[in-house]
């Protein structure tokens, strides 16, 4: 019986660790392809979603634009509680304006990625992810734009942007 239950120990061990090895070998490989990609940010987005145990790398991409969607559509949520806020100024408000608009408009875009990702059209994938990913930076620059200004969306910025270059990377080394 001890010997039965080791064995199943060893089994279920070698295909988590074998699942796991994915992920930490696809992320090593993105990081490495792209400096503003933070490995341990990769490996942990990828851990905390179940799916992703037992993923191929088709499915790791898949998983990390749905990630990134939900990412927009929580951004969007975010300015639109930024935007009622009465410690914004006028010209933060305008700015949070614009953000809100270009974060509505990555989620349809992102969702045309994934149609053209199942279709495997990676080219038309890569251009949707790049096209929504140019969201996070104009909202930045916006802000940047007058001096002295805070920016209230860094965090949800870099994570945003993050989660794009891990799908760009991954689609990347499917092409190949």
């Amino acid at each position: 019986m001890r010997c039965l239950f080791f064995i199943t120990f060893l089994v279920l061990l070698h295909n988590t660790m074998g699942c796991n090895d994915l992920i930490h070998l696809s992320c090593k490989k993105a990081a490495a392809s792209d400096p503003n990609l933070s490995y341990n940010f990769c490996v942990s987005s990828l851990e905390a979603i179940p799916k992703s145990h037992g993923a191929d790398l088709e499915q790791l991409v898949a998983i990390t634009l749905n990630l990134t969607i939900s990412n927009a559509t929580s951004i969007n949520s975010t300015i639109s509680k930024l935007l009622v806020d009465k410690k914004f100024d006028k010209y933060a408000k305008e700015c949070l304006q614009d953000c809100l608009e270009l974060y509505s408009d990555a989620v349809p875009t992102l969702q045309e990625a994934v149609g053209a990702f199942n279709a495997k059209d990676y080219g038309k994938a890569n251009i949707e992810i790049s096209a929504a990913m140019d969201a996070s930076s104009t909202c930045e620059d916006g802000f940047m734009e007058k001096k002295g200004e805070v920016y209230p969306l860094k965090r949800e910025n870099d994570i945003f942007s993050q989660l794009n270059v891990i799908s760009l990377a991954f689609m990347n080394t499917l092409g190949h």
